[in-house]
C-alpha cells in the first residue's frame, strides 16, 4: 500500500488550516424561506480564546440560536470565523458581544441569542448570554 505524501502547499508555514482561519469571514446565503419564522440552532463545542489578564487559554461551548432574516449563515465560514479567536486575548463578556455583533452585521437575523458557556477555571464557571432583536413564534 502506498502512502500519500503531503502536497508542498499543505506543508507551507502557515499551514493551510491556519491560512483559512486567518482569512475567515462570515459568509451568508439567501434565506430559502424568508416568509416563514423558523429557528436555527448551532453548537460550537470547541471554542478557545486567551484570558486578557493571564494569557491562559479559555475554553467554551458556544450555543447560537437564531431566526434568519434575509440571510442564513454558511456553517464552514462560521466554524473558521470562530476558530479565529483561538489566539486572541479577550474577555468572556467581550467575545460573546463581538461574535453577536458580527453575526448581526453579516446576516441581519430577526432574532439571535448567543450563550457562551466557559469551562470552569479556578473554581469559577462563567456563562455569558447576549441577544439581539425580537423572537417570533415558530
Amino acid at each position: 500500500m502506498a502512502i500519500a505524501s503531503p502536497s508542498p502547499e499543505s506543508t507551507l508555514t502557515p499551514l493551510y488550516g491556519e491560512r483559512a482561519i486567518a482569512e475567515a469571514e462570515l459568509i451568508c446565503f439567501d434565506n430559502p424561506r424568508p416568509g416563514r419564522p423558523y429557528e436555527v440552532s448551532i453548537e460550537l463545542p470547541e471554542f478557545t480564546c486567551k484570558c486578557p489578564f493571564s494569557g491562559y487559554p479559555d475554553f467554551a461551548v458556544l450555543r447560537l440560536l437564531y431566526q434568519p432574516g434575509p440571510r442564513v449563515m454558511e456553517l464552514k465560514a462560521l466554524k473558521l470565523y470562530v476558530n479565529s479567536y483561538r489566539d486572541r486575548s479577550i474577555s468572556h463578556e467581550e467575545v460573546a458581544n463581538r461574535i453577536l455583533d458580527d453575526v448581526v452585521e453579516a446576516c441581519d437575523p430577526v432574532w439571535v441569542e448567543l450563550v457562551a458557556d466557559f469551562h470552569p477555571r479556578g473554581n469559577v464557571h462563567t456563562l455569558v448570554r447576549v441577544s439581539h432583536g425580537s423572537r417570533q413564534p415558530c
